[in-house]
């Protein structure tokens, strides 16, 4: 990596002039709105639409389906308040809302026949194109399974026991973003049974703040910074925003002359904090969890060496926050034993997690912000109970469905 980071200002965001508005099932639109009915897929040059393969049907001011399905909205670049009005006039229905690729936005809202509810969130879009020149350099894998990550539209998922909605909103919002670098342990993954803390996030979160998962499978803080990821975030990063940083598990597998935690880690480390507070960001960096490595008394040892360290050190040297999710993990995986912690593991996998696992690492790293107070915590989801990592929730009770895109493809990284 190079010795020193430079990057020109970003140039003006596109904007969207008027908002989005849908309603669904046949009626007379509302002015300003498009009606979306059965069949009604999305194109490009429509600019709207169930995604191919939904089976649902609309009618009485609704548009419902005993299976997932997908809708698509042609978007600029940038952060969407999305308002989504969920309900049927004939029947109870429950929904749970992803978007992009599966990052979890609500989860059960429930309606009684004829009972009609609005919610709001936010939904970050990106495109591979930077502002100040070039495009992040994408894997194989963004260009095909992940494509959803940085195409020209905004996609909602619609998941549940019967997933209905009414009408929805989309708004360009100009708040504060918090920006995700990192690797297969945050990234979003596209399909079941993986799953990451970054992609769960979104859920604790209220619609006064954005966040944008720039993390990726396989990465080091070495080929992010040559994949341009680093330069795409700092493109788009403005004053009052936030990066979290985690890193570790495939910068502990790099060898070469100065290669090390303490050396070439821990000083490119130091120059993403500080290529972001140059953007008038705040950072929090993020050591890496552990891997699922128990010894022969039920303790969990330590696969990272001196890297969790090394993240310490460089949180206190550079005088930014650290939540120590390397202690943090220990405590959840050792509370479940080395046997019940496989539960939050992708079965036969001791590096990634399913989303049982991801969702109680997304409440450790939502704890850490609330344990120091750090200004994120204002945008917190009011009423969020403390969680304690040595007391994880009932995995029986996690009922969060499943999204249709399965794979046995592991993740890049380990």
């Amino acid at each position: 990596m190079a010795s020193c980071l430079v990057f020109t200002a970003s140039s003006a965001a596109i904007v969207v002039s008027q908002d989005r508005r849908f309603e669904f099932g046949p009626r007379d639109a509302s002015k300003g709105a498009t009606v979306v009915r059965t069949g009604d897929y999305y194109s490009k040059e429509k600019g709207f639409g169930f995604e191919s393969g939904a089976k649902v049907e609309c009618s009485n001011r609704s548009c419902s389906s005993e299976n997932p399905f997908y809708f698509s909205v042609k978007v600029p670049e940038g952060n969407y308040k999305v308002t989504v009005t969920f309900g049927g006039s004939r029947s109870a229905t429950s929904t749970v809302v992803k978007a992009e690729i599966r990052r979890l936005m609500l989860e059960h809202v429930d309606t009684r026949p004829g009972e009609f509810v609005t919610r709001t969130f936010n939904v970050n879009v990106r495109t591979p194109v930077i502002s100040t020149g070039g495009e992040v350099k994408l894997k194989d894998r963004e260009r095909t399974s992940e494509q959803w990550a940085w195409d020209e539209k905004l996609t909602l998922e619609f998941n549940g026991a019967r997933p209905t909605v009414s009408s929805i909103v989309i708004e360009q919002a100009q708040i504060p973003t918090i920006f995700i670098l990192g690797d297969s342990t945050v990234a979003d993954q596209p399909a079941e049974p993986y799953a990451s803390w970054g992609q769960m996030l979104t859920r604790f979160f209220d619609s006064k703040v954005a966040i944008a998962n720039h993390a990726e499978s396989g990465e080091s803080l070495k080929s992010s910074f040559s994949a341009k990821r680093l330069e795409k975030v700092l493109s788009v990063m403005k004053p009052g925003d936030y990066l979290l940083i985690q890193y570790g598990h495939n910068d502990m597998k790099e060898r070469g002359e100065g290669i090390g935690a303490f050396t070439s880690f821990k000083a490119s480390l130091k120059q993403f904090v500080e290529a972001s507070r140059a953007k008038g960001a705040s950072v929090i960096l993020i050591n890496p969890m552990h891997r699922r490595t128990f010894d022969a008394v039920g303790k969990i040892t330590n696969s990272h060496g001196d890297y969790p360290e090394a993240v310490r050190q460089a949180a206190k040297e550079e005088n930014v926050p650290l939540i120590d999710l390397t202690a943090m993990s220990q405590r959840l995986y050792e509370a479940l034993g080395k046997d019940g912690s496989g539960m939050l593991f992708k079965e036969g996998d001791g590096t990634h997690h399913n989303s049982y696992g991801a969702y109680q690492l997304a409440k450790c790293i939502v704890q850490g912000i609330r344990d120091q107070r750090l200004p994120l915590t204002k945008f917190l989801i009011k009423g969020l109970p403390n969680f304690d990592p040595g007391k994880p929730d009932d995995a029986n009770a996690f009922l969060l469905p499943a999204s249709p895109a399965v794979t046995d493809l592991k993740p890049l990284g380990n």
